[in-house]
């Protein structure tokens, strides 16, 4: 009776896949970190004493890119899934590249936002003296670290498909990835929009 029980589980009678589970256990602890986050952002605000200043750019480039890079993780696992693997190849090498340049944005947006006085740990009669520019460095780079474990995930099925390990009837792994990667590009949106209109809607 037990053997067969396990049997139905390995087998995926119960529709539950254990990887694709944990998956969206990391999301959703995902989203309370970030909302969390963003709450005590909201708090900190009403409190006064909130340096406002403009957004770099660099990240609105940034999020172009990482539009960009969700449309072609759709193509990259469509294409898996109709067994077109040069397609694969391509569309996964696509996003690889527009997350890397997602990456190099927002460093550079954070070189930027350093040029104007606004810093991480503020520095002594810096712009960015108040906590303001701390919580934004922090609310950012913490999204940047979890792209950053999107990035690697790309990478992993990337080189997967040239040992023809992702295909039409082994897709775990893509449509894991591109569930994450998905998630990862709108929570930025999220949070740029936050950034941008908080400060304005709320001071």
């Amino acid at each position: 009776m037990l053997l067969a029980e396990s049997q139905k589980i390995g087998n995926n009678e119960y529709g539950v896949q254990p990887r694709k589970f944990s998956l969206w256990l990391l999301i959703m602890s995902m989203c309370m970190f970030f909302a969390g986050l963003t709450s005590v952002i909201i708090v900190r605000m009403s409190e006064g004493n909130w340096f406002k200043f403009d957004l770099p750019s660099e990240f609105v480039w940034s999020t172009l890119a990482v539009v960009l890079s969700s449309l072609t993780m759709i193509l990259a696992y469509k294409s898996a899934k109709k067994d077109n693997l040069l397609a694969t190849q391509i569309f996964l090498g696509l996003t690889l590249m527009l997350g890397l340049t997602f990456v190099f944005l927002q460093i550079n947006g954070f070189e930027t936002l350093n040029s104007h006085g606004i810093f991480f740990a503020p520095k002594k009669g810096s712009q960015g003296g108040m906590i303001s520019g701390s919580f934004v460095f922090l609310l950012v780079a913490a999204h940047l670290a979890h792209l950053a474990g999107g990035i690697i995930f790309i990478l992993v099925v990337f080189v997967k498909s040239f040992l023809y390990k992702v295909h039409k009837k082994n897709t775990l792994s893509i449509s894991m990835c591109n569930t994450y990667w998905h998630f990862v590009g709108i929570l930025w949106l999220y949070l740029y929009m936050f950034l941008y209109l908080a400060p304005k809607l709320l001071l």
